[in-house]
């Protein structure tokens, strides 16, 4: 189990990823709807990797996304938060969260707590989210989290094909923004 935070929200938890999250993982994954935009439909072995690769990133970055846990059912409803691999375009807070729990707030309402840790904690001077241009609703929840859109970018090799529009803010308009 990787090590971090619990960070609670009035209606989340977020936390590390834990192997028991991997039927969460895969039913997201498995998911035309919610996959769409976060790498497609993939099978439980490629999911599996994915699980360990940002539960390791907790290890070698001392952060990673978080699963993200709706307090009132106690299910796993998606993964979000503080994500930068080798060759990202920069410090990102992402979120990817099940069709059934998309179109309630969740997203902003953890990814605001996410930036919260990702400023506060991890000292990131900049918050980005790279979205497909496609995307409505994630532009819409960066929008909302005050987010604009700064640059494009592609993604790193070996997905050089995609191209995102990144929003994102300084650490400094978050701030005022929290305290506005």
């Amino acid at each position: 189990m990787a090590a971090g935070p619990l960070i609670e929200t009035p209606r989340l938890i977020l936390r590390p990823p834990r192997a028991e999250d991997l039927d969460g993982f895969c039913a997201l994954m498995a998911d035309e709807a919610s996959a769409k935009f976060i790498g497609g439909v993939q099978p439980r072995a490629a999911v599996w990797r994915t699980l360990c690769l940002m539960s390791g990133a907790w290890t070698i970055r001392g952060y990673s996304m978080f699963s993200v846990i709706e307090k009132a059912s106690g299910k796993w409803i998606g993964r979000l938060g503080p994500w930068q691999p080798e060759g990202w375009p920069g410090t990102e807070v992402g979120w990817g969260l099940l069709t059934s729990a998309q179109g309630r707030g969740y997203a902003a309402e953890g990814a605001s707590a996410a930036m919260d840790y990702a400023v506060d904690i991890l000292g990131f001077t900049e918050i980005i989210h790279c979205i497909d241009p496609k995307n409505t609703p994630s532009i819409k929840v960066a929008e909302r989290l005050g987010s604009r859109r700064l640059r494009e970018a592609t993604a790193p090799a070996p997905f050089t094909d995609i191209i995102w529009d990144v929003y994102g803010q300084t650490a400094d308009a978050w701030r005022a923004r929290r305290q506005g």
